[in-house]
């Protein structure tokens, strides 16, 4: 496990291979983004993307998917304050290869709650061709190990 004495600003990390497929793509569109280019092959050859293309939110979640299986498994995670400068970069397209990288901006222990340190990270995701398809700053709150010697 690693507390937040564990991690260190500018540390980098590449996490995940997520297989992304047409199917997925149109079931959680279906669900949460029924947009015609996320649900229709026909409407998306229509559209400014010319294809199918996942859901911006799809895309968000795929890699939250992949940003717990790496590093918040590893942490002594509790939870986040939110996101800043969430970007959807290039469309995520069925076939593409997702991972993630994270890099450590910042750290800081919590005035308010000592027990706990605040750590701000850039996740990027890219595909196998490297494309970066989308970016946010996540706001994490990480246990101390030892919050007397904080």
């Amino acid at each position: 496990m690693r507390y937040y004495e564990d991690i260190e600003i500018g540390e980098t990390n590449e996490y995940g291979e997520y297989h992304v497929t047409k199917e997925e793509i149109i079931e959680f569109a279906e669900q949460y983004d029924p947009q015609p280019f996320h649900v229709d092959e026909d409407a998306a050859e229509e559209s400014a993307f010319g294809e199918l293309v996942a859901s911006g939110w799809h895309t968000a979640a795929m890699c939250m998917r992949m940003l717990v299986d790496g590093p918040i498994e590893e942490r002594a995670s509790m939870g986040a304050r939110g996101v800043d400068e969430l970007r959807w970069k290039q469309p995520v397209k069925p076939g593409d290869i997702l991972s993630i990288r994270t890099e450590i901006l910042d750290k800081r222990v919590s005035e308010s709650d000592p027990r706990r340190g605040y750590v701000d990270s850039r996740l990027e995701g890219v595909t196998h061709n490297d494309d970066v398809v989308i970016s946010w700053i996540g706001l994490g709150m990480i246990a101390l190990r030892n919050p007397n010697d904080a």
